[in-house]
């Protein structure tokens, strides 16, 4: 029996894709060998003798530790089963960034690894705070891979409670602070969100020991914490409805996002946008005018 009409015009060309990607993996690959030079790579010059730019592909597959045909037949985009360990070789004599990397990777068909900040920590740090202060006067703050706060703006200070005195961690912060405690009033609701999307957080670095030290010190702080990770949630952040009970303007609705940034994996920006006709923006707007300012500098311990 033939196909319909709209079963041929839907049906995923599966084989198409996957010629484009064998052809774009090809077309990749001869353009980063092309701009390595033998000097890059430590090969010899070859006494003088003249010779297209770049490397061979026979020297790609030396300086990689792979077969010349092998080599050959992944350029050439052949059906062959290529690993992590040999694309990251490749990589390496290619001498590709992090963003090149995992494009190979893609382009061979392999799960690309979690991108790596190829800068230094101060990288768009001024910027990114630029970035939170223009978003006043709604709350906004700036998050480590491990949901330390790198800095706040002072919309967070006076609405979400944040202040230099309490430990500087948004995990920690959720479940032991009692001034965000007080004023989160779906906190029973958002938790065992918070609590799987941190673990998702960690499934992106496996290894790292540094989450393991804050679920450890946190489980023995707070055995609500304790209860909620040991039902091994995970959950991708994205957006959640934040609703607030604020000591000097009353209820507050915030949808709070997530963004992350390219160039910085290790960060995360979380802005707090009010949500439509709840009455929040001209609360905060209020609250960070100066007659709002005086009356809340008795209200952060509240």
């Amino acid at each position: 029996m033939s196909a319909s009409p709209t079963e041929v015009s839907t049906a995923p060309d599966t084989r198409g894709a996957k010629s484009r990607r064998r052809q774009e993996l090809r077309e990749f690959l001869m353009s980063r060998r092309a701009r390595v030079s033998p000097a890059d790579a430590g090969l010899p010059d070859g006494g003088g003798r003249r010779r297209t730019p770049g490397l061979r592909r026979e020297e790609v597959a030396v300086l990689a530790g792979v077969g010349a045909s092998w080599y050959q037949w992944l350029e050439q985009g052949r059906d062959i089963t290529v690993s992590p360990q040999v694309v990251d070789a490749v990589a390496r004599v290619l001498r590709l960034t992090d963003a090149e990397r995992r494009h190979l990777y893609v382009l061979a068909g392999l799960n690309p690894p979690l991108p790596r900040t190829e800068h230094d920590g101060e990288y768009l740090r001024e910027g990114l705070h630029r970035l939170i202060d223009a978003w006043m006067p709604n709350p906004a703050e700036i998050l480590d891979a491990y949901w330390n706060i790198v800095a706040y703006n002072e919309s967070a200070a006076l609405v979400l409670g944040f202040r230099p005195d309490t430990t500087q961690n948004c995990l920690v912060t959720f479940f032991t602070d009692p001034v965000y405690r007080a004023r989160l009033a779906n906190w029973e609701e958002n938790a065992r969100c918070v609590v799987a999307q941190f673990r998702a957080a960690w499934s992106e670095r496996p290894d790292d020991e540094g989450f393991q030290e804050i679920v450890t010190d946190l489980s023995g702080r707070s055995p609500e914490f304790a209860e909620l990770w040991a039902r091994a949630d995970v959950c991708r952040g994205g957006q959640m409805v934040k609703e607030m009970e604020h000591p000097l303007i009353g209820a507050l609705r915030f949808e709070s996002t997530q963004l992350r940034v390219p160039a910085r994996p290790d960060l995360t920006i979380i802005m707090h946008n009010p949500v439509a006709d709840s009455g929040t923006a001209s609360k905060v707007e209020w609250l960070n005018s100066p007659e709002g300012r005086r009356g809340g500098m008795t209200s952060l311990a509240g």
